[in-house]
């Protein structure tokens, strides 16, 4: 199943996507994308729907981030090794986590928002999962089974707030914006392998970035487990896994967001983002 929300900032409803792509709304079924919806047992009412029998959504409503209410949005840094060595970092021995505050999350088509004296926000393609039971120290083998699906991610990044300011990379990572997510959440049978999944970025029309989960430093499976031993992961969680090459810093010169340009990105499996870059005037 495709699973997402649609509708105005923060009165998104539940809805799907039937086999020919249309949105249908699942808000008579569930409160929302949440809980115990992504549970393997929530999950498994919902693909007993036939969708057709579901209401359709007319037109093409704004698409929100496809969970409603996470408590966490984690972060894996440096997760590719091509990534690390294009950014003059080694390659880390164990994931290195930092958090996105949940404030950024947005949807996948909302604008990008500069932060007023920002200049040099970046863009970064990646692979998220979402909890779908809750995950505290488990194992490599079972953490799999933790997931309830996957999501294209874009973990926006203005570097000087992240590289130049001292402290953790939170703060380069979490304005209002920097966390677009969707257009979908692909149940975890959509995605068989979430290290085969093909992943790229244009902007303004140009590939800045094109690789492949496959060559992940941790895969899933160690990322859930690893992460699970340090906090509990709960349903809704969001983990973002890294991104491959092909960021604007790592340029020559270096190349970052300004008003105007457009970003495009997507996935296998996973759907394609397309946001516009403005400047928050506030």
């Amino acid at each position: 199943m495709k699973l997402l929300r649609y509708g105005p900032k923060g009165r998104e409803k539940p809805g799907l996507l039937d086999a020919r792509g249309r949105i249908r709304d699942l808000s008579a079924v569930v409160a929302d994308i949440a809980g115990d919806v992504l549970s393997p047992r929530g999950l498994a009412r919902l693909k007993k729907l036939k969708p057709e029998s579901l209401p359709l959504v007319k037109g093409r409503p704004r698409l929100g981030p496809p969970v409603a209410r996470p408590q966490k949005f984690i972060a894996i840094g440096l997760n590719y090794s091509d990534h690390a060595a294009e950014t003059g970092a080694a390659i880390p021995r164990e994931p290195i986590i930092f958090t996105k505050a949940v404030s950024c999350l947005s949807g996948p088509h909302d604008a990008i928002t500069l932060p007023p004296r920002s200049q040099k926000t970046d863009w970064e393609v990646e692979l998220g999962l979402v909890i779908g039971t809750t995950a505290k120290n488990v194992a490599k083998t079972a953490a799999l089974s933790h997931v309830a699906g996957y999501v294209l991610v874009n973990d926006v990044s203005e570097r000087a707030f992240q590289v130049e300011r001292g402290g953790q990379w939170t703060k380069g990572k979490s304005y209002d914006s920097f966390g677009p997510v969707g257009p979908w959440l692909a149940t975890s049978d959509e995605i068989p392998d979430p290290q085969k999944v093909s992943l790229w970025l244009e902007v303004n029309g140009k590939r800045m970035q094109q690789g492949s989960t496959a060559t992940m430093v941790f895969g899933v499976a160690e990322i859930v487990s690893y992460v699970s031993h340090f906090m509990t992961l709960h349903p809704g969680d969001i983990i973002t896994t890294g991104t491959p090459p092909g960021v604007g810093m790592a340029r020559r010169p270096p190349r970052f967001l300004k008003p105007g340009d457009e970003v495009t990105l997507g996935g296998d499996g996973l759907g394609e983002q397309a946001q516009t870059v403005t400047r928050d005037r506030t």
